[in-house]
């Protein structure tokens, strides 16, 4: 059996550097596991990056006013992957302007019903997102626990508790 589509959730510096407002703080601690997934789906991975949308409407105006330091062009290095990912030279990579990954330009790579293996960051935001997502368009939705990382490990911990109450959707992988 196919192991499916890993897909790295945003794994860019700015959710990396402890300088930074949205660092995960066990951000270091998923590269292993990450490689790890990598390893054990060869070609079939997707990695993705968050960039902000460009016109910044509805929820997002006030969202900037609170986040300034994220509000700059989407080729600034904050938002590039962290070099242990940008190293591997994955076959394809998704770039949003939204905190969920899924979408019209990652099912074109997966495909409409596929099975996700999601590992990345933030656990309790842009993992949970493209994992409630993707579940909701038909996709098996795998979170990987250890190669996950949130804000802090109490909204780690809650989100994959959120999560699991969608299975058999979304299971987690401990």
């Amino acid at each position: 059996m196919t192991p499916g589509w890993l897909v790295i959730v945003d794994a860019q510096r700015i959710f990396a550097d402890p300088a930074s407002e949205w660092c995960a703080p066990r951000f270091a601690e998923t590269l292993g596991p990450i490689r790890e997934l990598v390893d054990e789906h060869g070609d079939r991975v997707v990695q993705t990056r968050w960039t902000p949308p460009h016109v910044k409407h509805g929820s997002w105006a006030p969202y900037f006013e609170r986040f300034p330091f994220a509000d700059r062009e989407p080729f600034d290095p904050i938002f590039d992957l962290v070099d242990e990912i940008a190293d591997l030279r994955l076959p394809y990579t998704v770039t949003e302007p939204t905190f969920g990954k899924w979408g019209d330009r990652l099912r074109e790579v997966v495909g409409a019903d596929a099975h996700l293996v999601l590992a990345g960051v933030a656990t309790d935001c842009c993992v949970l997102s493209t994992a409630l997502a993707a579940a909701d368009a038909g996709c098996t939705v795998e979170v990987a626990a250890a190669a996950c990382a949130g804000s802090g490990d109490e909204a780690h911990d809650r989100a994959l508790e959120v999560m699991q109450m969608y299975a058999p959707q979304v299971t987690i992988r401990r």
